[in-house]
């Protein structure tokens, strides 16, 4: 049902913890799992991406997408943390079952809403950055008509 790659970052999570005085945190949840995601960025003068960590209460998928999300974006610029989708999320674990798709994108709306909080602290625009939902269950009930 997972892949090696997902039972390894299930088991074995890179990144775990909280980063104190991040540059940017985004709490992300899923109200009819109940999965929540935290993401700390630590971002440098240049805008490039120092660390990554997560906190995540949730399911096995939850843990492995936040664990990988932290390995897509570490080390990479604002513009290039933007581009890691829930699908480079999935591609990257090597896939995910279509009930546990939900959970790459936790981890894309938390690295969006670290970013975003970067940005609010900081007083700039990220372009093509929009306002996180909270609750992404939201999304996909707009989905589902």
């Amino acid at each position: 049902m997972y892949s090696d790659k997902v039972m390894d970052h299930f088991q074995n999570p890179r990144n775990v913890g909280e980063i104190e005085n991040a540059s940017g945190v985004g709490t992300v949840g899923n109200a009819k799992c109940g999965d929540i995601m935290r993401m700390y960025l630590d971002i440098d003068d240049n805008g490039v991406i120092q660390d990554c960590k997560f906190k995540t209460f949730g399911c096995g998928a939850a843990v492995a997408t936040s664990s990988m999300a932290t390995e897509l974006v570490k080390g990479k610029t604002i513009q290039e943390a933007l581009e890691v989708t829930n699908k480079a999320v999935m591609d990257a674990l090597d896939g995910l079952p279509p009930v546990k798709v939900h959970c790459s994108l936790l981890a894309e709306e938390a690295i969006h809403a670290a970013l975003w909080d970067y940005a609010e602290k900081h007083g700039i625009k990220i372009e093509g950055l929009e306002k996180p939902k909270s609750d992404i269950s939201e999304e996909e009930e707009e989905e589902e008509y």
